[in-house]
């Protein structure tokens, strides 16, 4: 079964979930060490391995007793490609935003009273 860029953007909606990627961007971990730096269970870190799996984004296995976790990066491919398609839009210029500020609430500078 092929991830959904619906199941990737909800595993990505979650801190947790965003942390622990990037904590496998250095290399493949144990569960028990990327639980390690997290304040809940091993059954709720579990839990956060199980939808990142399920969207594709870690693969895990089983190395003797332990149970390794792997960053599977090419799921994101679809969700990059995805909002680069936004990229067509001209970015907002913030200098140019603040000067038509200035020119409609020239007085936004004066204090209040």
């Amino acid at each position: 079964m092929t991830p959904t860029l619906d199941s990737v953007f909800a595993a990505l909606a979650d801190p947790t979930r965003r942390r622990i990627l990037s904590m496998l961007l250095e290399d493949d971990m144990a569960v028990t060490d990327v639980a390690h730096p997290f304040e809940m269970s091993l059954a709720a870190i579990s839990k956060h391995l199980v939808i990142l799996a399920g969207a594709g984004l870690i693969s895990q296995e089983k190395r003797g007793r332990v149970k390794w976790c792997k960053l599977e990066p090419d799921a994101l491919r679809a969700a990059s490609v995805w909002m680069q398609g936004f990229g067509q839009f001209e970015p907002v210029h913030l200098d140019a935003f603040e000067r038509f500020l200035a020119q409609e609430l020239p007085d936004r500078d004066t204090p209040p009273g």
